[in-house]
C-alpha cells in the first residue's frame, strides 16, 4: 500500500469509506474512553471525516494525521477558518483553535511532534492497510501514544469478495496485535451498510482497547 495509491483515490474522488455524517460507532461508544473536554484524541489517517467534527464539538482536542493535503485543507474549509501552517521535516502541520492536523506520511510523525495524547479513535486506519504493514503500523502507534485506550472500528468480511481497502481484520488478527499491552472488549457489531455494503457482506465491528491499571 503505497502513498501513490491513496494520493490517486483522493485525485480520482474514490473515497467511499469518507461517511457524510459521525460514524455510528463513534457516537455510541465514545464514552467507553473515558475521556473528558480538553482531553487530547488522535485520529491517525483521518481523511476529511465529520467525526473530527463529532470530537471537536464534545470540547476535545484533536489531532489527526492524513497523507493527502486536499483532505486536510477540505477540513479547515468546512470549518471555515484559515489554519496556520509549518514546515516539520517530512509533515506539514496545520492548526486552528483545538484541531491539528499533520500532512504527511504517518509513520514520519513522532512523539514529539503529536505531544501527549489521552486516547486514540481509528475507524479507517488499520482496515486501510494490508496485512504485511499492520504490525509496524501498530507498533508505531505505540511509540505516538503510549499506554492510552483506543475505540478502534474494524470490518469482518470474506476478503474474496473484493479487494481492499477497506480490508478485512478478523477478531483473532485484532487479538494478535493488541492483546500485549491491551485488554481487548468488543463493543459492538452491526452489519457492513453504505458503500461497502454494495461490493461485500459482513459485519462492522467495534471495539475498546484499554492499557494495563485503565
Amino acid at each position: 500500500m503505497e502513498k501513490a495509491f491513496w494520493q490517486q483515490r483522493w485525485q480520482e474522488g474514490k473515497i467511499g469509506f469518507h461517511e457524510g455524517a459521525p460514524n455510528r460507532h463513534l457516537s455510541e461508544h465514545f464514552d467507553a474512553l473515558g475521556q473528558m473536554p480538553g482531553a487530547h484524541v488522535f485520529v491517525p489517517l483521518c481523511g476529511k471525516a465529520v467525526d473530527l467534527d463529532w470530537l471537536l464539538a464534545r470540547g476535545l482536542r484533536v489531532s489527526g494525521a492524513e497523507i493527502n493535503v486536499d483532505a486536510v485543507e477540505a477540513v479547515f474549509d468546512r470549518f471555515e477558518v484559515t489554519p496556520d501552517i509549518t514546515q516539520y521535516s517530512a509533515l506539514v502541520r496545520y492548526s486552528k483553535g483545538n484541531l491539528t492536523l499533520w500532512a504527511g506520511d504517518l509513520f514520519e510523525l513522532t512523539a514529539d511532534d503529536l505531544g501527549s495524547v489521552d486516547a486514540v479513535y481509528d475507524r479507517a486506519a488499520l482496515v486501510a492497510l494490508p496485512p504485511q504493514m499492520r504490525t509496524a503500523y501498530v507498533t508505531h502507534l505505540r511509540r505516538l501514544c503510549p499506554q492510552v485506550p483506543r475505540l478502534l472500528v474494524t470490518y469482518d468480511y470474506d476478503q474474496s469478495q473484493m479487494d481492499g481497502p477497506p480490508f478485512s481484520v478478523p477478531e483473532n488478527e485484532i487479538r494478535s496485535l493488541f492483546e500485549d499491552g491491551f485488554s481487548i472488549e468488543h463493543l459492538a457489531s452491526v452489519p457492513i451498510s453504505g458503500p461497502l455494503a454494495e461490493r461485500c457482506s459482513g459485519k462492522e465491528h467495534a471495539w475498546l482497547l484499554q492499557p494495563p491499571g485503565s
